[in-house]
């Protein structure tokens, strides 16, 4: 079998590093991680783990970029169905609960207050929200606190729920069932 180019190589062993430490930060929290265990599961060094992320942060940080990344990838976001948008959060977070958990982390270890993402990242929505308000689709307010409020929603059954945190495992009626209730509570919340 012929070998891969080098560029090719170095992606298979910073996605096997960035899958690894997904694992490992979700599982265990920046402080609690531990290298070695992430360069072992990721059949890869120190040297190479260092050298594409330059240190721990650095490669929790990518990490949480990354699963956010694959998050925005997975749904679509629609200002004039946000009702909708909840829902297909709920499936992604039932589907990949390490993102809740590195976000939860994030806040936690972190950044205890304030956003936790950055402000350009949420523009390109925030302005989607405006637009759907202008037209009369959605209610008025500050367009971020109508995104908290349908993500926080979205989240509920999420691993970083106080009260319940829905499996894959869960019968296809309740999954149904909650889908339903928070289509159906993030409408009105929303409606104009």
């Amino acid at each position: 079998m012929p070998e891969l180019p080098t560029t090719l190589r170095g992606a298979a062993t910073s996605r096997r590093i960035l899958d690894a430490a997904a694992a490992e930060f979700a599982e265990r929290g920046i402080a609690g991680a531990r290298i070695d265990r992430i360069v072992a599961a990721a059949s890869t060094n120190k040297a190479q783990l260092y050298g594409y992320f330059g240190s721990k942060d650095g490669l929790f940080d990518a990490v949480v970029a990354d699963r956010a990344s694959r998050l925005l990838d997975a749904i679509t976001f629609d200002a004039d169905d946000l009702a909708g948008t909840a829902v297909r959060l709920y499936d992604e977070n039932v589907r990949h609960p390490e993102l809740v958990r590195l976000t939860t982390w994030l806040r936690l270890e972190r950044r205890p207050s304030g956003r936790i993402t950055d402000e350009a990242d949420d523009g390109p929505k925030l302005a989607a929200i405006a637009a759907a308000q202008a037209a009369g689709h959605v209610r008025a307010g500050d367009p971020f606190d109508l995104l908290a409020l349908v993500i926080a929603m979205a989240f509920a059954w999420s691993p970083a729920s106080p009260v319940y945190v829905a499996t894959e495992s869960e019968s296809a009626a309740e999954h149904d069932r909650r889908r339903a209730m928070l289509h159906d509570c993030v409408a009105r919340a929303v409606a104009p």
